[in-house]
């Protein structure tokens, strides 16, 4: 044990006894309208203060808990969150957890300072429920970094079977947590429903600044969790060399906060909620043959996510824009080429170009990582930023220039084909596609019947196989 959970040890023991003379070393800032001082602080076993304060005991209850702190002060993203939630359609009670004079410490001692927080939290819910018979159950905590920690642990000390509603984790904080048990972290047993967004797990010297493994019942990896979309992390290593830590906490803000930012987003833009999707990794999503929503497969990341607990937790993968809102639309491409260059790969690049009924998206890139040899099939994920609606023709272009004509030429020179012979070049038959945020499967087939041959610099047009609007008049959208 350590001294500081030793102390905690001492601590709880110590409030059986004498609860109405402990100070807590949290505040607890009930948020009211926009303003960053506009807020009432509840204190506990003080029961007045839940009067004075207007605490709406038939509302639920979100407690946002900030993270470590390099300078002392709270983060702007703290109001913006706090404001977010209050502009929600659901009638929120905001608070937020104000445990800065034990965050503002070296790292480690922060760390260690968790669990006393964690305490306090818990010891703040139980007050609630015994004074204002508030259930625990409607407690919402909502943690950033260090703070996914803290939530974590009040939501294990508190007493009794029943259990705090829900927790997010932003980010869980990596150093000292990343391999540790589920009793020294953030957990699925520590709440009702537990999610977790990870947005900055990529590794430096043995260490991380978010925590990568699952430590939820719905762990979301956006973008593979590692670098986000938008934020620049070139001079990262140089500033980690001249400033230690600090030089990490002034680098990788951007995405290690955007996790925050996505939560945000889920709760201002009701009409574009990111989806995502249950993989294995980021690499196997990359290949879109994960965009499968059959038996909790899939879910949506921020507030409004599906809170059903499966027996075993789920990593789920997601890609987004670099700026909210950060939703985009999924798609996996499923292509069959046959290579007619016996013996030869190529390393082809291609374009789509997508007609919806909706919206147009053109030239979107695909690179097959591995080249197109053989007979095979290949899947692709491709990203839309807006929604076209439903797709209805494909515009699929080999990417090329008039080298390859004058490899095309020499060959015809070198093998003696038959006179007439055609070109030897790529054969796509049919392109299936999976919407994945519809889940709808569609196959198109070229505009122009038999005519399959693709050579480089050539586009050709697809569009949907005659007996595709028959089957999907009888199978709907189904999976």
């Amino acid at each position: 044990m350590s001294l500081c959970q030793g102390a905690a040890e001492g601590h709880r023991s110590g409030l059986k006894v004498q609860k109405h003379h402990h100070v807590p070393e949290t505040k607890f800032q009930l948020y009211e309208n926009s303003g960053e001082e506009d807020f009432c602080r509840i204190l506990t076993y003080q029961l007045h203060t839940l009067d004075k304060c207007s605490f709406n005991t038939s509302s639920p209850l979100v407690i946002i808990v900030h993270g470590w702190s390099v300078d002392g002060m709270m983060e702007s993203w703290i109001w913006k969150l706090a404001a977010a939630l209050k502009s929600h359609k659901k009638q929120f009670n905001v608070i937020i957890a104000d445990w800065l004079t034990l965050a503002h410490q070296h790292y480690a001692i922060a760390v260690q300072n968790t669990r006393l927080i964690g305490r306090e939290l818990a010891e703040f819910v139980e007050w609630l429920e015994l004074s204002s018979k508030y259930p625990r159950s409607n407690v919402h905590l909502i943690g950033y970094s260090l703070g996914a920690h803290v939530s974590g642990f009040a939501g294990s000390y508190v007493s009794g079977s029943a259990k705090i509603g829900r927790i997010t984790g932003l980010d869980p904080a990596g150093p000292l947590f990343e391999g540790m048990s589920p009793t020294d972290r953030l957990s699925p047993d520590d709440a009702n429903f537990v999610d977790a967004i990870h947005t900055f797990t990529q590794q430096h010297m043995g260490l991380s600044v978010g925590i990568k493994q699952a430590v939820a019942h719905y762990d979301f990896y956006p973008n593979g969790g590692t670098f986000q979309p938008g934020c620049n992390f070139l001079h990262m290593y140089n500033h980690i060399a001249e400033y230690g830590i600090a030089g990490i906490a002034a680098t990788v803000k951007c995405a290690h906060e955007r996790s925050v930012h996505l939560y945000i987003d889920s709760l201002l833009h009701d009409d574009k909620q990111s989806m995502a999707y249950w993989c294995n990794d980021i690499h196997t999503f990359d290949k879109g043959i994960c965009l499968n929503c059959k038996k909790n497969r899939c879910n949506t990341l921020g507030i409004n996510i599906r809170k059903e607990r499966p027996q075993k937790g789920k990593k789920l993968y997601l890609k987004t824009r670099a700026n909210m809102p950060f939703k985009v639309y999924h798609y996996q491409f499923k292509i069959h080429f046959i290579n007619q260059i016996v013996g030869k790969q190529i390393e082809p690049t291609f374009t789509v170009s997508l007609t919806g009924t909706r919206e147009d998206a053109e030239n979107l890139p695909i690179v097959p990582v591995d080249g197109i040899h053989g007979n095979k099939t290949y899947s692709f994920l491709i990203t839309l930023d807006t929604d076209i609606g439903e797709l209805m023709m494909i515009k699929f272009k080999w990417e090329g220039t008039d080298v390859w004509a004058n490899i095309w030429d020499t060959m015809q020179t070198i093998i003696p084909w038959t006179s007439g012979a055609p070109k030897k070049g790529l054969i796509v038959k049919t392109i299936r596609v999976k919407a994945g945020e519809t889940q709808q499967k569609m196959t198109f087939c070229p505009q122009t019947h038999g005519n399959v041959q693709l050579y480089p610099a050539q586009e050709k047009t697809y569009v949907r196989c005659e007996n595709e609007f028959a089957k999907g008049e009888q199978n709907g959208r189904r999976d």
